[in-house]
């Protein structure tokens, strides 16, 4: 077993590659689902020998799959949103510590102390449905900001307006995190002019509205709001770290976070720098599940380890991530 502390203390790329690859042997000899998708790509364990050689679980084995390391018992599982007869992502939990550690820290990595903030949240299709991590996250960032004007909002604009409105005037800090179709909803019904407030989007218009690309709507949400830059958080069911960016679209990981891009022709090799592909995550806090996951995210890697989230997939083009079906 690899102790958490040696996962949150990493620091630089050469301590990550190295604990990366103590969990990839990890993860092959105690998760059988895992195992089996690396066997059927022929990869033998003891020949990876960087990041790049590690193969990635494509993401929709959470759909149809119990992808577990280890036999700890289940303490929670995390289910994604989706619309009615679709196979969601089940994300079985074994220490939910692992992952109150990993956004605890990855929120102060970004943010500072969070009982500098109150923080408000716009989440409704979130908040309508059981399994949510993203509603985990934040209940819980909402009770460590220790602020009493912190909480959840659902369809209650008008209220979330005059609050939001006295609490940026009083030169309170505060984040108010939302999807991305109820930010503009509420901008639609009511524009502000923030000077002490971040908005954060979570993405998705969850079949409310059409889908924007990022510069327009992320220029309407800062017209709306009258903030200078519109942040972002990058996460999923099937993770438990998430990445940041607080503007621009440019995304940041916490120190146990990487991201690679794969090429969309051939998901077994990579592309460089600036080019567009396929986003494979390396999340390290997933000891407990998969920690090498390849989503099917659109996005290209800059020079300085930022990252920038393009698309989706069409489902047509998912070449090589259907690599097997167990």
């Amino acid at each position: 077993m690899i102790p958490h502390s040696d996962i949150f203390s990493i620091t630089g790329h050469k301590p990550f590659e190295k604990i990366a690859l103590k969990v990839f042997r990890f993860q092959y000899e105690n998760n059988l689902v895992y195992r089996t998708f690396c066997e059927h790509l022929k990869v033998d364990k003891q020949a990876v020998k960087s990041l790049q050689q590690i193969p990635f679980l494509p993401i929709q084995f959470f759909k149809s799959h119990e992808v577990v390391t280890g036999e700890n018992a289940v303490e929670k599982i995390f289910t994604s949103s989706g619309t009615t007869g679709m196979i969601t992502s089940q994300h079985l939990i074994t220490d939910l510590s692992l992952y109150e550690e990993s956004y605890r820290r990855g929120f102060s990595q970004f943010y500072g102390n969070i009982e500098d903030y109150t923080i408000l949240a716009l989440l409704p299709s979130y908040l309508e449905r059981e399994g949510s991590s993203l509603i985990y996250m934040v209940q819980d960032l909402i009770n460590l900001s220790n602020n009493p004007d912190s909480g959840f909002y659902l369809h209650n604009y008008e209220e979330l307006t005059s609050k939001l409105i006295a609490l940026d005037e009083s030169g309170q800090n505060v984040i108010l995190i939302g999807v991305t179709y109820a930010l503009l909803d509420l901008i639609a019904k009511q524009t502000f002019q923030l000077k002490n407030t971040i908005i954060m989007e979570t993405g998705g218009m969850k079949g409310k509205r059409k889908e924007m690309i990022r510069e327009d709507l992320h220029e309407e949400l800062r017209i709306g709001f009258g903030v200078n830059a519109i942040h972002s958080e990058y996460g999923m069911t099937e993770l438990l770290s998430q990445a940041y960016s607080l503007g621009d679209g440019i995304f940041e990981c916490p120190p146990w976070m990487q991201i690679l891009i794969r090429d969309t022709e051939d998901a077994l090799s990579y592309v460089g720098d600036g080019k567009t592909g396929g986003i494979n995550v390396i999340d390290l806090a997933n000891i407990n599940s998969c920690s090498f996951i390849a989503t099917q995210d659109l996005g290209k890697k800059n020079p300085n380890t930022t990252f920038e989230v393009l698309g989706r997939f069409d489902n047509s083009d998912i070449r090589g991530c259907n690599l097997m079906v167990l």
